[in-house]
């Protein structure tokens, strides 16, 4: 198979604020792509369903809407991410953050890494912003034992667990709060 003959599972694209973590509020472009190596029971996304797409053909249709910050998330998008679909992402002007769990090395070209780990192993070895959905497990343990980040960010379980997470980033102020505000504005 010609690399340009590669077709990538797309859960779907479309266009909103990015609603967690640093870049919040930021214009951005989802490209959520489907399958995952992790079924962690508190995923609020539905990363099963697919259509196949070219990476010209996802090019196209990222292309369509305005913003040209570009979210790749999933379920896990480094499992299908390579050079050919970054390379046609970074030609067509984007700057390319990514959302993974950990568990694949970013390739080259990705701009900005959210890592939200959720079990080992992980293999990550770049992060510029760690995600942590706390539910009662140890950050700090979870933080060293990752590359270094920039930013670090708790994040509530479903707003289930907000004022314990509130209580640890007083204790621990080198913490950041971030919460899912697309689900509490009521966007996508």
């Amino acid at each position: 198979m010609k690399s340009t003959d590669r077709r990538y599972r797309v859960n779907e694209i479309f266009a909103s604020l990015q609603g967690e973590g640093f870049h919040t509020g930021t214009a951005s472009v989802f490209l959520r792509m489907s399958g995952c190596n992790r079924r962690c029971p508190f995923c609020d996304t539905d990363f099963t369903s697919f259509r196949e797409m070219s990476a010209s053909e996802i090019v196209s249709e990222v292309s369509a809407f305005k913003p040209r910050h570009l979210v790749l998330t999933g379920g896990e998008p480094l499992l299908q991410a390579d050079n050919e679909l970054i390379s046609a992402l970074k030609n067509a002007g984007f700057t390319i953050a990514v959302e993974t769990n950990g568990t694949l090395p970013v390739p080259d070209g990705i701009d900005w890494v959210t890592c939200s780990p959720k079990q080992p192993p992980l293999a990550i070895d770049r992060i510029d912003e760690l995600k942590i959905v706390f539910d009662g497990n140890d950050p700090e343990a979870i933080r060293n034992s990752l590359p270094t980040a920039r930013h670090h960010f708790l994040q509530p379980l479903s707003c289930s667990n907000t004022q314990a997470v509130v209580d640890y980033i007083l204790a621990n102020p080198h913490w950041r709060l971030s919460l899912q505000t697309h689900k509490l504005i009521d966007i996508r």
